[in-house]
């Protein structure tokens, strides 16, 4: 009783905070005079490394709290988010003046932060509302089935999506079975992570990208091939460990009637279709109409989608039976954590991007010398290694949004002249945040519903040693592979 208090205190505690800071957002909004409306970009050029400090530190705190601190960073990770944003954001006061400060968090809230957490949000609802229940054997045949579906629907579903959606009977299927740790980690690396590759859709890095006017099938088309070398070599190395690992399992109890499989909630496929039109829609149409917040043009079509994706996930709540959500053990709190979390990373990595944006005469020239020539052509393995590495010990969306910024963050360029470093971020994005459980956030929900059901996944570096060992040959491989977009050392 007295936990369920002090959890029902913290949460009226993060509350109140929230509805102080949009009161204050507001109340100042509605004082500010109309020239605030042509309020500069920030100076990136005259910030130096200490302004970003409050993103480094709440990077920090999400990948070391849920390790070192877990019950205090469960209760409190809004508040300590928040306390990194505000830090930021009192910086900025101090740097820019409160105008220019204001004007720049609008502009991260509506026009970075606010598309990317609907979609998540919707995609997460629509797919807590389809339930497969039914009788799996644990064969190697039926994981392989389950991880190859899964791995497909990443791109279609979001990687969140079908992880949620599958992780269940998958555990279901195993659950007799003494050695099934591995069958966990590869569906980490697989469904989780890989296979969200190929569509804005799948993983939340290629949806800031799309965000920042990359086409919707531009991944699709241009690493395909590179997906389906990874995806097919890790699938074929589970078949092996899986089938090694079978065979010392005692046989199978084939007893009983065996429940058929069967998919319940089909109207969420038909909602998940309706995402994908809307998204694709916001994207062809273009009426020319824009709404001026001071100095960030909300477009009419970028409204209109946000409003669509959330009437889908109303109407998923409203039509799914509430049984297909308890089943799935569906709560509100990952998205919540979720939504959270990258409101303070999309508040706190302002002056970073500020920084990224002044090229070579700002704080991270450093960083643009190690992925560039002299002469300015980019060398797309560096790209590739720093994103993916850097992926793997944050988190892959703001890493993303770092290293597009970083290669000019121009969207026509980048998908043209310099493809071949699009498609490294890319790639290293959504392909390494695999190497850890905290590189995308699929991997830690998956490993706490696993280890809810009995099974013995590895510490944090113990499943680092397990994914690299497979991973990193695969990524060596990548590096060197004669298929284009090529890899460029230069």
């Amino acid at each position: 009783m007295a936990r369920s208090k002090r959890r029902e205190g913290s949460l009226a505690a993060d509350s109140l905070v929230q509805r102080c800071v949009l009161v204050l957002a507001v109340f100042c909004l509605t004082l500010l005079p109309q020239n605030a409306l042509a309020a500069t970009g920030l100076d990136g050029a005259a910030m130096r490394w200490p302004y970003a400090l409050p993103f480094a530190g709440l990077l920090l705190s999400i990948a070391l709290g849920p390790l070192l601190f877990a019950k205090f960073w469960h209760h409190h990770y809004g508040k300590i988010a928040a306390a990194w944003a505000l830090l930021a954001l009192a910086s900025l006061v101090f740097f820019a003046g409160g105008m220019a400060t204001l004007a720049a968090l609008v502009h991260a809230m509506l026009a970075e932060y606010l598309g990317f957490i609907v979609l998540l949000f919707s995609l997460y609802v629509v797919a807590g509302g389809i339930l497969i229940t039914g009788d799996i054997k644990a064969t190697p045949a039926s994981n392989l089935g389950i991880l190859a579906l899964g791995t497909f629907g990443a791109s279609v579903v979001g990687t969140t999506g079908a992880a949620m959606i599958l992780i269940r009977p998958l555990l279901r299927a195993n659950r007799l079975r003494r050695h099934n740790t591995h069958v966990v980690i590869l569906f980490i690396i697989l469904v989780a992570n890989v296979g969200g590759a190929l569509s804005p859709l799948g993983d939340p890095p290629l949806f800031v990208g799309f965000l920042h006017g990359v086409d919707f099938f531009w991944t699709t088309r241009t690493i395909w091939l590179q997906t389906v070398i990874v995806a097919g070599l890790l699938l074929a190395i589970f078949v092996a460990v899986d089938v090694w690992r079978f065979r010392s399992e005692p046989p199978l109890d084939d007893t009983g009637p065996a429940q058929p499989v069967r998919v319940r909630g089909l109207l969420n496929l038909l909602l998940i279709a309706a995402i994908v039109a809307s998204l694709l829609a916001s994207a062809l149409w273009k009426p020319a109409i824009a709404f001026d917040i001071l100095g960030t043009k909300l477009e009419l079509e970028d409204v209109v989608r946000n409003l669509v994706l959330l009437v889908i996930a109303a109407l998923s709540v409203w039509l799914t039976p509430d049984e297909h959500r308890q089943a799935n053990g569906f709560t509100w709190e990952p998205i919540r954590e979720v939504a959270k979390l990258f409101a303070g990373i999309f508040v706190a990595i302002i002056p970073v991007i500020a920084m990224l944006k002044a090229g070579h005469d700002g704080a991270f020239a450093w960083l643009l010398s190690a992925v560039t020539e002299p002469n300015g052509a980019p060398r797309e393995a560096a790209y590739f290694w720093f994103t993916g590495l850097m992926s793997a010990f944050l988190d892959n969306a703001p890493t993303y949004l770092l290293f597009f910024e970083l290669a000019g963050g121009d969207p026509r360029l980048l998908m043209h002249e310099l493809s071949g470093t699009l498609a490294s971020i890319s790639m290293g994005a959504v392909y390494m945040g695999a190497l850890t459980y905290i590189g995308n956030a699929p991997n830690f929900m998956v490993s706490s519903i696993a280890s809810e059901n009995g099974v013995e996944m590895p510490s944090f570096f113990g499943y680092l040693l397990r994914a690299g060992a497979v991973l990193v040959p695969l990524f060596l491989l990548l590096t060197f592979l004669p298929v284009a977009p090529i890899l460029q050392w230069h």
